[in-house]
């Protein structure tokens, strides 16, 4: 299995053919003994899940959808627990491409992260294609010493063929909570209705969020911190970066960019000390 490589798609050949998928996924991670095991890994087509080994103690599972992205009336929707003292790294077979959708897709997921668990949620960016409409929402539930890394990025679409920032609707909301109590209520939209979107983003082509949640990350968290706020500012800077603390538990990142390698490059920088934690580098290896 390669994640990255993927089906390639034309929408306007089978569009009407295959509007309105549902692809609903159930996802199960145990621990037994020293190692996280996938204990279940249930998915209905456009959804597929793709469960590869790795040299660590964590278990990893890739997403990716038949065609290779959303089509028109497109529904994902993920339902997953991490079993407590389980480690599980969750990410994608490659850019989450959503082609043109006038009446919209979505895609759910819903994780709850037992105790003292670890979930990392790092997929690839999401790229809307123009005349996509597009809706996310994440819904994760945190059980005491639970420990979360989100990454989550969007890119303004396919700029060389015209098509910067051109979709026609992005949404999408981040909830966290830890034993009910709210940590997290991030809410992004990006519509061309309050605002032609190229002008209100002007020179960057990237936008992404990186939370980091727990006891496990402690020492991540200010090393990250302590780093974004060493960044020089300059009026026409490349990236442009926030860090905001979550009381004594969480980090909360913000970022720009003119370039969306630029970006998806930092923020695994950002994420490195994730090898450690899972016990084999994400980045590199993925078969």
């Amino acid at each position: 299995m390669t994640p990255g490589k993927e089906l390639q798609h034309h929408p306007g050949a089978s569009g009407a053919a295959r509007r309105g998928r549902a692809g609903v996924a159930r996802l199960a991670f145990e621990r037994v003994g020293a190692r996280t095991v996938v204990r279940s890994a249930l998915a209905h087509s456009p959804l597929r899940l793709l469960t590869p080994r790795n040299h660590g103690h964590a278990a990893w599972v890739y997403t990716s959808s038949l065609g290779g992205g959303l089509v028109d009336g497109d529904h994902l929707s993920l339902d997953m627990d991490v079993a407590g003292g389980a480690a599980a790294l969750l990410s994608s077979q490659g850019a989450h491409r959503v082609y043109r959708s006038p009446h919209g897709c979505r895609s759910d997921l819903s994780a709850r992260v037992g105790a003292g668990a670890f979930l990392a949620l790092v997929p690839d960016p999401t790229m809307c294609f123009a005349g996509a409409r597009y809706t996310q929402h994440q819904e994760i539930h945190l059980a005491p010493d639970a420990s979360l890394v989100v990454m989550d990025l969007v890119v303004a679409g396919r700029s060389a063929n015209g098509e910067r920032w051109a979709f026609t609707r992005y949404a999408s909301t981040l909830h966290v909570h830890r034993e009910g109590r709210a940590l997290v209520d991030e809410r992004w939209l990006l519509d061309p209705a309050h605002g032609a979107l190229p002008e209100r983003l002007g020179r960057f082509d990237a936008l992404g969020t990186v939370l980091l949640v727990g006891p496990a990350l402690a020492s991540a968290r200010e090393a990250l911190a302590a780093r974004i706020g060493a960044m020089p500012l300059s009026p026409r800077a490349g990236q442009v970066c926030s860090a905001s603390p979550l009381g004594a538990e969480g980090l909360l990142v913000r970022a720009a960019s003119t370039s969306a390698e630029g970006l998806l490059r930092t923020a695994r920088e950002w994420l490195s000390f994730l090898t450690p934690l899972l016990g084999d580098d994400p980045w590199t290896r993925r078969a």
